[in-house]
């Protein structure tokens, strides 16, 4: 087995707040649990959403907390070639196309076949340009998502274990649809990225927020499709506000204060059920790495996942 590779991968769209520390610590304290290595990745793809300057704050503020990085930081937005080899290698083997829908057309489709798209649910893509643009100009592209029989399509469903969450099951083709690999504006998507970006630094351990979750079952997709090995995969509880919401960037969520790093790191610690006294940096993130060997890192299950056929 190889040796444990974990990463932190934020967004630079701010610093980084109580719930991205959460991550934070939890994927380095799982790398050192391990005895592994742990890097951090900049996910910059999404320039309209970056902020200048984001990417330093947040390198400061894991290294106010003792949490370095073992290999130099790498920044998706100079990795851009390597995720159109990918896409390239999709279009040639026939599972990704050139889709010519906004989203408007997307919701329009979806009406027309009176189906209702759930609040906050996923807007399934009901496959339209599957067979053609029928002389319309492509504008993304898409993951295919389903499987071509003698019979018609044939959908594909995902089984994997999170080692938090435990069993796991998506049908790609009914729950999420042909997804985007690459937008319309020409910006890289996440799903294509990562996947590309974890294989490249020989991840073997993702350990992110349990929002993320929902995404694993398309970058589990894209491994098999692309031959690249499947990390395993632990998601953690969320940190909420007042009204239940999760924390996040988008909801206004304030950085934490990085020149009390003690304090920061012990409720942060405390979402992960590793519960800590204030003490030293090096002390604190030692009985930190102790407690989560203790629940992690010895008999924790191996995640498994692999495609099923939806009726199996």
């Amino acid at each position: 087995m190889p040796r444990y590779v974990g990463r932190f991968a934020p967004s630079p769209t701010g610093p980084l707040h109580a719930g991205s520390l959460v991550a934070a610590l939890a994927s380095w304290l799982d790398a050192r649990a391990h005895g592994g290595r742990w890097l951090v990745r900049i996910e910059d793809v999404d320039r309209p959403r970056c902020v200048p300057g984001a990417d330093a704050v947040i390198l400061h503020q894991l290294a106010a907390c003792g949490l370095h990085p073992d290999e130099p930081v790498v920044w998706q937005s100079t990795r851009e070639a390597h995720y159109q080899a990918a896409l390239d290698r999709l279009l040639a083997a026939g599972w990704a196309y050139p889709c010519a829908c906004s989203r408007k057309d997307v919701l329009q489709a979806l009406a027309d076949a009176g189906i209702e798209r759930p609040r906050h649910g996923e807007l399934v893509y009901p496959g339209t340009c599957r067979g053609g643009l029928q002389g319309r100009a492509g504008r993304a592209v898409r993951a295919l998502t389903a499987r071509r029989t003698p019979e018609g399509w044939e959908d594909i469903a995902i089984d994997w274990t999170d080692r938090r969450l435990g069993a796991q099951s998506q049908n790609l083709s009914r729950e999420v649809g042909d997804f985007v690999l690459k937008r319309a504006d020409g910006l890289w998507a996440y799903q294509l990225a990562v996947v590309v970006d974890d294989a490249a630094q020989g991840v073997t351990d993702v350990v992110r927020g349990e929002d993320l979750a929902d995404n694993t079952p398309r970058q589990i997709h894209l491994q098999r499709l692309l031959g690249l090995p499947t990390p395993r995969y632990l998601h953690t509880p969320l940190v909420r506000d007042a009204q239940g919401e999760k924390l996040s960037k988008q909801t206004g969520a304030s950085a934490f204060d990085a020149t009390r790093p003690v304090e920061a790191l012990c409720a942060a610690a405390a979402v992960l059920d590793v519960h800590l006294r204030p003490a030293p940096l090096p002390d604190l993130l030692g009985r930190a790495v102790t407690e989560w060997q203790a629940r992690w890192a010895t008999g924790s299950p191996a995640a498994a996942h692999h495609e099923r056929r939806p009726d199996a």
